[in-house]
């Protein structure tokens, strides 16, 4: 369900006004690492995100818009379940299920512009929050294959595995 954009005249997203709830309550509560789905709905009403009479704004905070819930049918990684009933904002790196191949921030043009610095910072908060190993992925993808070939190498030296490999070639 999409409600007016005054600004454009254009269709604004029920997962955008989710992610946009999210982030203002992780920008205005920098010390907690999640919250619950009642919290991300009441803050989304407080600023006018959530249609009356309609179950459409939960149903994204739910699963449309989870990353690590099962895509049915939304396939957006705007937000993390991190426990029962609790969510965070998506991060690179988070896990998430095969088929969640959606959208994790929304397009700056399809959302009002007093929330576009939001975009901002959820930029700098992503990157400095991310795990380490995401963080590590992202400047160097090969760090993924550190001790990859462990058991080979376990009981030969390498020098000793090549010059092994070699001995038949004439």
């Amino acid at each position: 369900m999409t409600m007016l954009l005054q600004e454009t005249g254009t269709r604004f997203a029920a997962a955008d006004r989710v992610w946009i709830a999210a982030a203002l309550l992780q920008r205005e509560n920098p010390a907690r690492t999640d919250f619950t789905e009642a919290e991300i709905l009441e803050r989304g009403r407080r600023e006018g995100l959530v249609e009356e009479n309609s179950s459409v704004f939960a149903v994204h905070v739910n699963q449309h818009c989870v990353a690590n819930r099962h895509p049915n049918p939304g396939k957006h990684r705007m937000l993390l379940e991190t426990a029962r009933g609790r969510r965070r904002l998506y991060r690179e790196g988070d896990p998430r299920r095969p088929g969640r191949t959606g959208k994790i921030v929304p397009n700056p043009h399809e959302i009002p512009m007093k929330y576009r610095s939001l975009l901002d910072w959820y930029a700098k908060w992503s990157r400095a929050s991310a795990p380490p190993a995401a963080k590590n992925e992202a400047a160097d993808p090969l760090l993924l294959l550190r001790g990859t070939g462990r058991a080979i190498w376990k009981r030969e030296h390498a020098d000793e595995f090549v010059r092994n490999l070699r001995e038949g070639w004439g």
